[in-house]
């Protein structure tokens, strides 16, 4: 039986790096993404609101019981030690998780699983984990554009963003193959997608 190719996904908020993520998903890779799965730990009943609430305060939980995302995302963008903190809490269930899915993927002899990691340049441990490291990558100023399209965040509230994610030279620097997303039309993005998928194992 052929081993499973572990494919490392990153890209810079407004990158597309979810819409990529979408399509390998469509053309049969498994998906496993971290943001859905902090997303999950912090929603009502997730497992991690307990422990956020006991750190932070009830005033960081809504009245549904979920994380406060837009209050968390301001102060740990502003304040280290409290960024430090969350990561502390979201990061080894996001890790217990990953590897549930992990398995299962194995168990069902997939041929290719996906790691859709906003922080993955940063992680320095998720590069030997991995065959291949795909970077979707578009110039800062499209990055900007696009998320204040698409959100309420302020231009200052997406800088902040960016700064506390690894440079745009440093995921160029760490990819293997990276799409340049700038331009395309979502079928052109598709095209570029479908163009390594020989190299997934999916083609």
């Amino acid at each position: 039986m052929a081993s499973m190719f572990r494919l490392g996904l990153t890209g810079g908020i407004g990158s597309g790096k979810s819409t990529v993520a979408g399509f390998l998903a469509a053309s049969g890779a498994v998906l496993v993404d971290a943001d859905a799965i902090s997303r999950t730990l912090t929603a009502p009943g997730g497992v991690a609101m307990p422990s956020i609430e006991a750190t932070f305060g009830a005033s960081f939980v809504t009245p549904a019981g979920a994380l406060d995302r837009d209050k968390m995302r301001t102060l740990a963008h502003t304040d280290t030690v409290a960024r430090k903190k969350l990561e502390a809490i979201i990061h080894p269930l996001v890790a217990q998780e990953t590897q549930r899915q992990v398995a299962q993927a194995i168990r069902e002899a997939r041929r290719c699983i996906v790691f859709d990691i906003p922080l993955l340049v940063e992680a320095r441990t998720w590069r030997q984990k991995l065959d291949h490291v795909l970077v979707v990558d578009c110039t800062p100023d499209v990055q900007i554009s696009r998320v204040m399209a698409r959100s309420h965040l302020t231009h200052l509230n997406i800088t902040q963003i960016m700064s506390s994610q690894a440079g745009r030279e440093q995921r160029l620097a760490a990819a293997d193959t990276v799409i340049f997303n700038e331009g395309l039309s979502l079928e052109g993005l598709a095209d570029e997608v479908h163009q390594i998928l020989p190299l997934l194992g999916l083609s």
